[in-house]
């Protein structure tokens, strides 16, 4: 049998338990035995969950216990998700996440740590909830140069823009009802000013370029001064208007990241992505385009991607494969070459930069 501890019984916590317990035969197949949640750490308390007998509110008592192999991080935030996870990792422990922003803000020294104590650290769900995507870029797509990634990162402002364009409604009244739907936060700032977008494609850029660049130094646009004309004009002219994060790497070097709205032309595929689901576009330079998409969050969909790098961690006990390093880096410019914009202009669209 093979013990687990998930830190946080929120949604993803919680889908997680559900997906472990769902598919627990799929999941003793693929990972060679048995996996057992033994402890859940949040600070409330669940008596009427089946898993009440399982929850602690010290951390220590996880860090502590020999028999716990690994542990699922889903409490968002990075503080103190990066000092669990690097306790954890030093107690020989691996570690799986959801929470794009300790990836986003610590992941150079958290796939450092998982090196140096001979475990793994893997984030499969803190970008595209369900969709394969960074087992893909880590895996698949190994044999390719990575040029460029653009995605549609964040469902809640798919949803807004989505609402915009077959219903004529302005970006305030699709946000109230994605607040209605439970789609967007009271607080919707980190999605509708691009934040969580921004986080992403950091983390997809570090594994495409090995250089992990701060969010803060991001050209970063949200969706709030798109209008209801600025949709219908884009109609008109053969684009949706869609928020999407871009990087690539530029002639001399320099990567080139942003997030904006942008013009999307309708002969590409990311102009069909509508309502929240997410979609990455990964350019390579022998595979050419090749777009990922699905459900970019949601309770299930993304505890299916924490418990698929549960699974990769079981089958590979004892005996754990190194994985990719980064390094810091502020090598980024929001510019695009001159050659680049054309490029990007026909084959994508056009930034809106407002």
């Amino acid at each position: 049998m093979i013990n687990i501890a998930i830190l946080g019984f929120g949604v993803i916590g919680s889908g997680t338990a559900e997906v472990l317990k769902r598919n627990a035969e799929t999941v003793k197949a693929q990972a060679g035995d048995e996996v057992r949640v033994k402890y859940i750490l949040d600070l409330r308390d669940f008596p009427e969950s089946e898993y009440a007998d399982r929850i602690v509110h010290d951390f220590d008592v996880i860090l502590n216990d020999p028999e716990v192999s690994v542990v699922a991080e889903m409490m968002g935030g990075s503080h103190p998700a990066y000092e669990f996870a690097i306790a954890a990792m030093k107690a020989g422990k691996s570690v799986v996440t959801s929470n794009k922003e300790v990836v986003a803000n610590y992941g150079v020294e958290l796939l450092a740590c998982a090196k140096e104590n001979k475990v793994r650290y893997l984030f499969e769900a803190s970008v595209g909830g369900g969709i394969p995507i960074i087992r893909a870029m880590s895996t698949s797509l190994v044999g390719n140069e990575i040029c460029e990634i653009n995605g549609i990162l964040n469902g809640t402002t798919n949803y807004i823009l989505t609402q915009m364009k077959l219903h004529g409604k302005t970006m305030q009244e699709a946000l109230k009802e994605a607040q209605q739907k439970g789609y967007a936060e009271a607080n919707p700032d980190a999605d509708i000013l691009g934040i969580d977008a921004c986080r992403k494609i950091c983390i997809l850029s570090a594994l495409a370029f090995g250089e992990l660049v701060p969010s803060d130094l991001v050209d970063t646009k949200g969706i709030t001064e798109i209008t209801t004309e600025d949709v219908e004009k884009a109609e008109a002219n053969g684009q949706a208007i869609k928020l999407v994060a871009r990087a690539a790497k530029r002639g001399d070097g320099k990567l080139y990241m942003a997030v904006s709205p942008v013009a999307v032309n309708n002969s590409n595929p990311l102009s069909t992505v509508d309502d929240v689901f997410n979609a990455v576009l990964v350019r390579g330079n022998t595979l050419g385009d090749v777009m990922f998409y699905g459900a970019g969050a949601g309770s299930l969909p993304t505890a299916s991607a924490v418990v698929a790098d549960i699974i990769d961690i079981c089958r590979c006990l004892g005996n754990q494969p190194e994985q990719q390093q980064w390094v810091k880096s502020e090598n980024v410019t929001s510019e695009m070459t001159d050659p680049m914009k054309a490029d990007y202009e026909a084959r994508v669209g056009t930034p809106l930069c407002k």
